[in-house]
């Protein structure tokens, strides 16, 4: 079976070079808008095409106020801030993840507590969080969220839709709103994913979206901010900003701030392909399809979008029988040049977050086991 994966793979590239796991795609306006920033030497973080990609990814999402950042962790980073998240503070979040979740509370002094994900989105589960706040947590006399073992406030609960496919929002807006917790949504891999048709990302106070080269669209690096206020997005764009208050020559800030900025070089690049995105995602709809088809009636079970959502499909996974399957795909697709991946290390694996509190883990260790991503660049079908 794994021979006539790689083989199914390469008809759909055809190709016989190396195929990568997800690649940027270049063929709209890229060249001329990124030439044309640098003809204006406005190549850093002033110039026109910073303001357009924040306006086409507001007009996109339907969010308030996008402001643009130098990466997806910095955008996280600014929305943990911005949600009030400080030093000594919980927040819920899940073992199953990118490791730059966890490397973004590290870095506000806060401490992630692992809840389980759900078998359907592979993001966090709802039930699993509020089960964990019922046996863990209290409601103190000011109202705030209060971890009855530590006595530290748990502050937020920042879900990631993994490789694209919504988590269920409404359910994990109801349990923060009951425990009077922020929601903060890690919509890194999410661009072009809605859930019952809103955009991810606007369903909490913040989302934050990554344009690294492997994502839907990249910037080369860079990130945005989604804030369901337009004017707390407004401070956020000022304190990404270094804080800085406007004036003709005069140097004030007036709070403590970032340097997230994200140059004109590369919000020019992600202007271009804005335009190309919805080609994207149509493309990769259509490859989920011949994945999906081709897998029906074996022992694999390829990960579809949930039926309250319609995914990206930004990285196609394929859930496998067993754990030694599963290894023996990865070793021969690689060897025969088909970069194929498991799904990353648990977080409480890791040695700086082995100490960290946790619920019952059981679906995420058997998603780790079983899952394998398959190449998903679109590829015209």
């Amino acid at each position: 079976m794994s021979q006539a994966i790689v083989e199914f793979v390469r008809d759909i590239y055809k190709t016989d070079q190396f195929i990568p796991l997800h690649a940027p795609t270049f063929n709209g306006n890229e060249m001329a808008y990124v030439s044309e920033t640098i003809q204006s030497t406005f190549v850093s973080s002033v110039g026109k095409f910073v303001d357009d990609f924040e306006r086409k990814i507001e007009a996109y999402t339907h969010s308030p106020k996008a402001v643009a950042t130098v990466n997806g962790t910095a955008a996280l980073h600014a929305a943990l801030y911005m949600a009030g998240v400080e030093r000594g503070d919980l927040v819920i979040t899940q073992a199953l993840t990118f490791v730059a979740t966890c490397n973004a509370l590290y870095h506000m002094g806060a401490e992630p507590i692992f809840v389980d994900v759900s078998k359907v989105s592979l993001g966090l589960c709802p039930k699993a969080v509020e089960a964990y706040l019922e046996q863990n947590a209290e409601l103190n006399e000011r109202g705030c969220c209060i971890h009855k073992h530590t006595s530290q406030r748990i502050r937020a609960v920042v879900p990631m839709h993994t490789f694209g496919h919504p988590v269920e929002l409404d359910e994990l807006v109801d349990v923060c709103r009951k425990w009077k917790l922020t929601l903060v949504e890690d919509a890194a891999e999410s661009l072009g994913s809605f859930y019952k048709g809103k955009h991810t990302g606007t369903l909490g106070e913040f989302g934050a979206v990554s344009f690294n080269g492997n994502k839907i669209i990249t910037t080369g690096g860079g990130g945005m901010v989604l804030c369901r206020d337009a004017e707390v997005g407004a401070r956020t764009k000022h304190v990404t900003t270094t804080a800085k208050v406007p004036h003709p020559y005069e140097f004030f800030h007036d709070e403590p701030g970032f340097n997230y900025r994200m140059p004109n070089l590369n919000a020019a690049l992600g202007c271009a392909q804005m335009e190309v995105l919805p080609t994207f995602l149509g493309q990769k709809r259509k490859l989920a399809q011949q994945y999906q088809d081709f897998f029906v009636g074996t022992d694999f079970q390829f990960v579809q979008e949930p039926e309250y959502a319609q995914s990206n499909y930004w990285l196609n996974a394929l859930i496998c029988p067993d754990a030694d399957t599963r290894d023996e795909l990865l070793k021969v697709t690689n060897e025969n040049g088909v970069m194929t991946r498991p799904i990353w290390k648990l977080m409480h694996r890791l040695p700086m977050f082995k100490d960290a509190m946790r619920g019952d883990l059981s679906v995420s260790e058997w998603v780790e086991s079983h899952l394998v991503n398959l190449p998903s660049s679109p590829v015209e079908i």
